[in-house]
């Protein structure tokens, strides 16, 4: 899990692009906490300009997409700190950015954080676990078989 929280269904976020999965599939965390940590040894591949998502490309391929609650793209990076770059290699646990989750309750949409999968073509199954709180960087949230 790349943050704290309750894991909670793709198909629950209240957003269509997510939860209709027009991106890909996954995951999504309420969040309890403002620290976004890689979910897996990787690559950063992308670190949007309003600090709100980070791409990861982990060492099997799999390319994930974490986004920082909705309509969080409005605030321009107001609330968020990010400690990489594009380019930068991660390992499992490092802190990716810091976000402030009572600043994001009050102008944002929603905190709700989406982990999705982006090159699901590559994926022969995929097995995910909700209903479970999450520690970041520990809990298995996701397995892929590439």
């Amino acid at each position: 899990a790349p943050v704290r929280g309750e894991v909670v269904a793709i198909e629950d976020v209240p957003d269509p692009i997510f939860s209709e999965k027009m991106i890909g599939d996954g995951l999504a965390i309420k969040p309890s906490d403002g620290h976004l940590v890689s979910p897996f040894d990787g690559e950063v591949i992308q670190v949007f300009p309003t600090k709100h998502a980070i791409g990861i490309r982990g060492e099997s391929g799999l390319e994930l997409l974490i986004h920082i609650g909705l309509e969080t793209v409005s605030l321009n990076g107001e609330g968020f700190k990010t400690a990489v770059q594009a380019g930068d290699q991660v390992k499992k646990g490092a802190p990716l950015l810091t976000f402030n989750l009572a600043f994001i309750k009050e102008n944002a949409a929603d905190t709700i954080t989406s982990i999705v999968i982006t090159n699901g073509e590559i994926v022969k199954s995929l097995d995910k676990k909700t209903g479970i709180e999450a520690v970041a960087g520990k809990t298995e949230i996701m397995w892929a078989t590439i």
